[in-house]
C-alpha cells in the first residue's frame, strides 16, 4: 500500500499537468490586413512612383491663379445685375485646374 501511495502523487501531478497543458496554446486567427490606403500602398513595391510634370502643374497654378483673380470682378458685376457671360466658364476652368492640379500633386 505504501508503494501505490508514492506512486499516486506522481502520477496525479501528471496528469494535471497533461490536462492543462492543451488549455495554455490559443489558435487565434491571423487578423486581416489594414485598410488604411497608406499602408496598403507602402506594401506594394511593384507599383511605380507617379512623376510628376512640374512645369506643367507650375503653367497650370499659374493659369488657375490668374482665372481665380478675376472672379471678385465679376461677383461684384453680379450685385450691380449684371452676369458676365463667361463667368460660369471660368468657374467650371477653376475647378477642372484644381482637380487636375490635386490628382498630380496627391501622392
Amino acid at each position: 500500500m505504501k508503494r501505490f501511495k508514492s506512486l499516486a502523487v506522481p502520477a496525479t501531478l501528471l496528469l494535471c499537468t497533461a490536462w492543462a497543458l492543451p488549455q495554455n496554446t490559443h489558435h487565434f486567427p491571423t487578423p486581416p490586413g489594414s485598410m488604411d490606403d497608406q499602408t496598403q500602398q507602402s506594401q506594394s513595391p511593384s507599383l511605380p512612383a507617379k512623376r510628376i510634370d512640374l512645369v506643367q502643374a507650375q503653367r497650370e497654378a499659374d493659369d488657375l491663379a490668374r482665372t481665380a483673380q478675376t472672379i471678385p470682378y465679376d461677383v461684384a458685376s453680379v450685385r450691380k445685375g449684371m452676369l458676365p457671360k463667361d463667368v460660369i466658364e471660368k468657374l467650371k476652368q477653376i475647378e477642372k485646374l484644381s482637380k487636375r492640379l490635386r490628382s498630380e500633386l496627391n501622392p
